[in-house]
């Protein structure tokens, strides 16, 4: 068949698809939902679902074991005298504002180190993104309470040295530090991300760049940031989502206390803890429609500061 004809079957066969669907159409699409099917009821049952009933709840009295009673704003009043809600909006904004950035700096530094051709470039990769695997798991929050403990490696390495440390999980002061720290370890997962991001960016750029006589600083600042500020504006966007819902470590280092002295109250903790703990499981509710409010607002943030900062490789 002649291109032409091949061009005038295309066309007829165009035609009749904006027509009312035939048999093979209707067939495809009855396969297309069967496949679907399974992530449909998943998101009915497992996503829509619950949250329908808990922006119902979130209006109501109800403690798990008897029938909910509708009570108004009850619990967004609640909400505005609750000391300990702010104690854990307080920490957990100081954790997801030190904690995050910190471990983006991390891991496009290593990203930037194993960019420039480490030999055994795999192995250091997979080494290297192990602890994002293990970092949110209960046996790592038990291995850092061991760690930081009084009689932890950490006082006894400070102990070679003729230095007496604190209990570090047991101090106010430096509890919640102990928890930056072992988010800021978890740099495995934005770190290949950013190694993926700088292998795209042209080697022509640099070696121009180079030939103009600008330093590695001055390439840095022009051409590596800005070609890769799409990666950080994405990694920079998942890192706040999953702090803001931080859990397991808190849970384990505090017992499930969110101490010592509300030091380590994580927002999700203190949600736990009214919900499964007190038994106020329409507040909870209320506390985690809370929680959506707050990480859209910084997400929709970052969206709108990123057309000053992110530029797209068009």
């Amino acid at each position: 068949m002649s291109a032409l004809g091949e061009f005038r079957s295309l066309s007829r066969s165009r035609g009749r698809r904006a027509g009312p669907p035939d048999a093979e159409e209707k067939r495809d699409n009855r396969a297309a939902l069967f496949f679907l099917a399974p992530w449909l009821i998943g998101l009915l049952g497992i996503t829509l679902g619950p949250m329908i009933a808990s922006l119902y709840l979130a209006f109501t009295d109800y403690n798990l074991l008897q029938d909910p009673e509708f009570t108004g704003l009850d619990n967004i009043r609640r909400m505005l005298t609750d000391d300990r809600l702010a104690q854990s909006l307080q920490v957990t904004f100081g954790y997801v504002l030190v904690s995050v950035p910190l471990q983006l700096a991390v891991a496009l530094g290593l990203a930037l180190l194993l960019d420039r051709g480490v030999r055994g470039l795999s192995l250091y990769r997979s080494v290297l993104y192990l602890p994002s695997l293990l970092g949110t798991s209960v046996a790592i929050a038990v291995l850092w309470r061991l760690v930081f403990g009084v009689d932890g490696l950490m006082n006894a390495f400070l102990g070679l040295f003729g230095v007496e440390g604190p209990g570090w999980i047991s101090d106010p002061d430096t509890a919640l530090s102990t928890l930056i720290i072992l988010h800021v370890w978890t740099f495995g997962a934005p770190m290949v991300i950013f190694l993926a991001g700088l292998r795209q960016i042209p080697r022509e750029l640099y070696e121009a760049a180079a030939t103009d006589g600008a330093s590695r600083t001055r390439q840095l600042f022009s051409i590596t940031l800005p070609l890769l500020s799409p990666i950080i504006f994405f990694n920079l966007v998942l890192g706040l989502i999953g702090s803001f819902q931080s859990f397991t470590q808190a849970f384990v280092v505090s017992n499930g206390t969110g101490g010592p002295s509300d030091s380590t109250l994580f927002f999700s903790l203190y949600l736990y803890q009214e919900g499964f703990t007190s038994f106020r499981m329409g507040y909870a509710s209320a506390l985690a429609w809370l929680l959506l409010i707050i990480v859209g607002a910084f997400t929709a943030l970052n969206f709108w500061a990123s057309k000053y900062w992110v530029f797209y490789n068009d």
